[in-house]
C-alpha cells in the first residue's frame, strides 16, 4: 500500500503540534501494517464526506482518507470540530 499526501492535507499537517506529529506517524505505521486495527477505530464517513474514510490519531484529532485503487490518499488532518464542524 502506498499512502499519497493531499496538498490540503500537508497544509493542515504543518499546523499540528510536535507531539500530535509523532502520534500521526504512530498511528501511520499501525494503519500500514493492518488499517482497520481497532485502536484506529476506521469508519466510513457519510454526509459530505460520503466515499471517504475516517482513523483517530489521539482522542481528538482525526485523518480523512479515500481509497484509489492500489493508493490510499490522506486529503485531510484535524481535530475533529474542524473537519466536521
Amino acid at each position: 500500500m502506498i499512502i499519497q499526501l493531499h496538498k490540503t492535507f500537508k497544509k493542515q499537517y504543518e499546523k499540528l503540534t510536535k507531539a500530535q506529529k509523532i502520534k500521526f506517524k504512530e498511528r501511520r505505521s499501525i494503519f500500514l501494517q493492518d488499517e482497520f486495527n481497532p485502536v484506529l477505530n476506521n469508519h466510513a464517513l457519510k454526509g459530505r464526506y460520503q466515499g471517504y474514510r475516517s482513523i483517530n490519531v489521539t482522542g481528538d484529532i482525526r485523518v480523512i482518507y479515500e481509497n484509489s485503487s492500489e493508493d490510499v490518499v490522506f486529503v485531510k488532518i484535524g481535530s475533529h470540530s474542524k473537519l466536521y464542524g
